[in-house]
Formats: structure tokens, C-alpha cells, sequence
């Protein structure tokens, strides 16, 4: 009976860590959208002073920054440089779709 008591406890917890799991989800999926959105303005503005969408400097601060962020939060350094690339990627291909450049529909 205790065994199965525990196992109800432990079956709950983990549906709650998974629905937590879920949440944090919903939330990084809101904070990429709102990248995206702030890639507008930054098209915007690059688009008014005649620069280039592709900005390797800022690729390489980004980068640098994210894997210092990762290091100290003790995560995968690398994999969250590869998910910020990822991110930085389709911020260029938002950038140069909202110049005319792109391929997105």
C-alpha cells in the first residue's frame, strides 16, 4: 500500500514537473516570437542608415555572450550557441524578408 501511495506521489510530481516543463515552453516560444518581432525594428533601422542585414560582429558579441550566459548558468555552452544561431538566423531571414530580399512567404 505505501508502495503504491509512493508511486502515486511520485506520478503526480511528475506530471507537474512536465506541466512546468510545458509552461516554460509556452514562455520560450513567446520570447523567440519577440525576437522576431524586435528583428523588424532593427531591419527598420538598418534599412534608414544603409547598412547590411548581416551583421558579423554582432553575430560574434551575440555568440560570446550567450556561451558566457550558458557557462555560468552551467548548461551546454555549445548547444546554446547552436539554438542562438538558430535564432540568429531567423532574425536575418525575417530581416531580409521584411527588405524584399527574403524567401518567406
Amino acid at each position: 500500500m505505501f508502495i503504491k501511495i509512493l508511486g502515486y506521489v511520485l506520478d503526480m510530481s511528475l506530471e507537474k514537473v512536465r506541466s512546468d516543463i510545458s509552461d516554460t515552453d509556452s514562455a520560450i516560444i513567446r520570447l523567440i516570437a519577440r525576437r522576431q518581432e524586435l528583428a523588424d525594428e532593427i531591419v527598420k533601422i538598418k534599412i534608414q542608415n544603409g547598412l547590411s542585414v548581416h551583421d558579423e560582429n554582432r553575430k560574434v558579441q551575440v555568440l560570446d555572450a550567450v556561451f558566457r550566459q550558458a557557462v555560468e548558468s552551467r548548461i551546454d555552452p555549445v548547444a546554446v550557441q547552436e539554438i542562438f544561431s538558430i535564432l540568429i538566423a531567423m532574425s536575418e531571414e525575417r530581416q531580409h524578408a521584411f527588405s524584399g530580399e527574403g524567401n518567406l512567404p
